[in-house]
């Protein structure tokens, strides 16, 4: 910017005349360069929000994070009158070990990740020997849908480094497994990709990026406030202005410079012309914006470490909330589409996740089971059926 103004005043100088014949001065005439002050947003697609989301938000990034990681961990286990009948141990064991390269767990993570950041998440299904050997997930960015005749899902083409490959949908009633399971959030408008929390989030997003691109600015160019030097006398000679200007930027511009009192000659005055953070209620802006953040990821801002937020008493009334209202949901609608895509192969069952074995719901546990215990008007089985217990072995015929 200092270079334009330059430019703009010798370009004033040269068509104006002199005000002596000895003196030239960057003073007169005068201009006004003017902005339309609008805003810049980033992109809504889901790679350039995961690029200043994930990549360049620590809010986002966490959020992501937390909840991808807390919902991959959760344990599932296979329920539903047919559970027992069904390969249940089978689809189990090939989600705990998905392929050779991942984890179940790491799989998963991808999934979760997938939804969040674009709204869409693609699981393939490998078979072998006409039998399913392997889940691995695809990246959505690389994934196009064509749809059929009636407008659902008839294939899907994935391309990678300019090769790309079909994968042909089984005709409804096929009893055959689907190479490729599509799971989106709901969009409320568009019928096969989902909406992304992060999208939800994105005017947040440019504002918290923006106020920490303010934060390093202000770090960059400590003790230079916007302003004006202000001369008291007729104007400045070419040679004063030049080194005026060398003295501001090589000794009060920087972070090693920052509060160093300006020092000023006869003549010469400051006028600060910019509000300070303090008056634009900066920070106070920046911290809403990695609330509404985390509200649109269903994330507690009290684990995220943001201030202001008194809806959770303590963090462990926010861990719970976080596993009720977010990851709990997530994981069950989630585990239901793979449990449904690949019962050709592995028979009818609901997979669910096991709320017994999640320790941040134990003192919920504790509390039913000592209010079931107290209702002496319940035999053992009925007990047993309030807490979601099956009947004891011997009273099961």
């Amino acid at each position: 910017m200092a270079t334009l103004l330059d430019r703009l005043a010798r370009v004033a100088r040269r068509g104006a005349r002199p005000p002596g014949p000895d003196l030239v001065t960057k003073a007169a005439p005068a201009f006004a360069l003017y902005t339309d002050g609008r805003a810049s947003w980033t992109a809504r697609d889901p790679a350039a929000l995961a690029r200043a989301g994930y990549q360049g938000n620590p809010v986002v990034h966490r959020a992501v994070r937390l909840v991808a990681e807390g919902a991959a961990s959760l344990p599932l286990v296979a329920t539903g009158a047919s559970a027992g009948a069904a390969r249940a141990g089978d689809l189990l064991a090939l989600l705990a070990r998905p392929n050779p390269r991942e984890s179940g767990t790491r799989l998963l993570e991808t999934l979760y990740a997938d939804l969040l950041l674009s709204g869409t998440a693609y699981l393939e299904a490998v078979s072998l020997d006409g039998r399913t050997a392997a889940l691995q997930a695809l990246r959505p960015g690389r994934m196009r849908m064509l749809p059929g005749p009636d407008g659902w899902p008839a294939a899907y083409v994935y391309t990678v480094g300019g090769t790309s490959r079909r994968f042909d949908l089984p005709a409804p009633g096929d009893p055959e497994v689907a190479p490729i399971l599509a799971l989106s959030l709901f969009h409320p408008d568009d019928d096969y990709a989902g909406l992304a929390p992060i999208e939800a989030a994105a005017t947040a997003l440019d504002i918290h990026n923006a106020a920490s691109a303010w934060n390093k600015a202000l770090l960059d160019n400590a003790a230079r406030p916007s302003g004006a030097l202000v001369f008291a006398g007729a104007a400045l000679t070419e040679p004063q202005f030049d080194r005026l200007k060398a003295e501001l930027e090589a000794n009060y511009q920087g972070a090693a410079n920052a509060g160093r009192p300006l020092l000023l000659e006869g003549g010469l005055d400051w006028k600060p012309l910019a509000l300070s953070p303090r008056d634009m209620d900066f920070v106070e802006a920046k911290n809403a914006a990695a609330r509404e953040i985390a509200l649109a990821f269903g994330v507690p801002p009290l684990l995220l470490g943001l201030p202001g937020d008194s809806t959770h008493a303590n963090y462990a009334e926010a861990n719970r909330a976080l596993y009720r209202q977010t990851l709990i949901p997530l994981a069950a609608r989630t585990a239901q589409a793979p449990a449904g895509a690949l019962e050709p192969a592995f028979g009818a069952l609901d997979l669910e996740p096991d709320l017994d074995r999640i320790e941040a719901l134990s003192g919920e546990r504790e509390s039913l089971w000592r209010r079931v215990e107290a209702a002496g008007f319940l035999s053992v089985a009925e007990k047993r059926a309030a807490v979601g217990y099956p009947p004891e072995p011997e009273a099961a015929g």
